[in-house]
């Protein structure tokens, strides 16, 4: 449809009239906080009190000094962008299956009439490397080495954030050494394009408003074009209101997913955001995910509750959580609210 012609009308299951109503942050000044990753390794106590911060206020920040290699993240960027670059008939080869979440499409479309997202993924599990289906890898050993490598280097800043998270909290986890069962067990890298969309822009989302459903996502900008936005709570009064996030040349967004709310039992907070597109120019972005080990059970972590504190959250195995996740349209943080335990 996009490349059909830039002036052709977009479908109505695309378009939004609702997004004219949402309110929008405008000041420049508010940004999401910065954090310094040798710092943290250094255990500095004050990056540690600020990523603990950053995690309770605000579920999201921008990762400096993080050590993956300049050329890893640009090869991985022209990767991308070779990719989405193809002929429509060359990426349908990739395409998702029937009841698979891995490949090129679009994920939770769950209904013929639900609003549609204006974009196109490329969505692998990466690590370990045995949860790899190659056949929805794109062919060549370029483009394969490069997310091998790039994925190996995202994990490992991963699994140390969350030992710098857990030792803030009070847990006695090695930064070197994560437990699988609560640490980065396994990684899915979603790779995200937003095409211009010139005649309505401000009517469609690249991505619905929802939470992640992991423990920790680090996104990577292919090009520094801003979407990105969260939902920020109202200062004195008001109603919710989005905050655009700018990214930082060669920073990771870094967001808090589901299972750290719930191992956490809402100490450190998942927070609701969505991504928008530009009228002229396209968007690219890379997620990467990382969660549990799939033998992981998810609910809020004994260590923390104690003998007086009450868990706010259901406890089932981490594949059900997928599933259930994966199994309904994405809308805020609902699927987060039905894994709260009745009062």
């Amino acid at each position: 449809m996009v490349a059909a012609g830039r002036h052709a009308p977009v479908p109505p299951r695309y378009l939004r009239p609702d997004l004219a109503a949402d309110v929008v942050v405008a000041d420049d000044a508010t940004t999401i906080p910065i954090i310094d990753f040798q710092r943290l390794l250094l255990v500095d106590p004050e990056e540690s009190a600020r990523l603990h911060a950053a995690c309770q206020d605000w579920g999201f920040f921008q990762l400096i000094n993080h050590g993956v290699p300049d050329d890893v993240m640009e090869a991985m960027k022209a990767s991308i962008q070779s990719f989405f670059a193809l002929p429509a008939e060359a990426k349908q080869q990739y395409r998702q299956q029937a009841g698979q979440l891995e490949g090129y499409g679009q994920l939770f479309v769950v209904s013929e009439d639900q609003k549609l997202d204006w974009a196109d993924v490329l969505y692998l599990n990466t690590q370990p490397p045995e949860h790899r289906n190659l056949s929805f890898w794109p062919a060549g050993e370029s483009f394969r080495q490069t997310l091998d490598t790039y994925s190996a280097a995202v994990k490992h800043v991963a699994d140390r954030l969350l030992g710098a998270m857990y030792m803030n909290l009070g847990l006695q986890l090695s930064i070197m050494d994560m437990d699988p069962e609560r640490g980065a067990g396994i990684q899915s890298v979603r790779m995200n394009y937003y095409p211009p969309c010139a005649e309505a822009a401000d009517k469609v989302l690249g991505f619905s408003p929802h939470s992640d459903s992991d423990l920790l996502t680090l996104v990577l900008q292919v090009n520094q074009l801003q979407g990105l936005q969260i939902k920020r709570p109202p200062d004195g009064g008001g109603a919710w209101a989005w905050l655009p996030v700018t990214p930082l040349q060669g920073a990771f967004v870094v967001n808090v997913g589901d299972v750290l709310e719930i191992f956490t039992n809402g100490r450190y907070r998942s927070v609701e955001h969505r991504a928008l597109v530009n009228a002229h120019t396209e968007r690219l972005s890379i997620a990467a995910f990382h969660s549990p080990s799939i033998h992981a059970t998810i609910g809020p972590l004994p260590e923390l509750l104690g003998d007086q504190e009450v868990p706010k959250y259901k406890t089932l195995d981490h594949q059900s959580f997928i599933t259930l996740f994966f199994s309904a349209k994405l809308q805020g943080k609902s699927f987060l609210e039905r894994m709260k335990k009745l009062s």
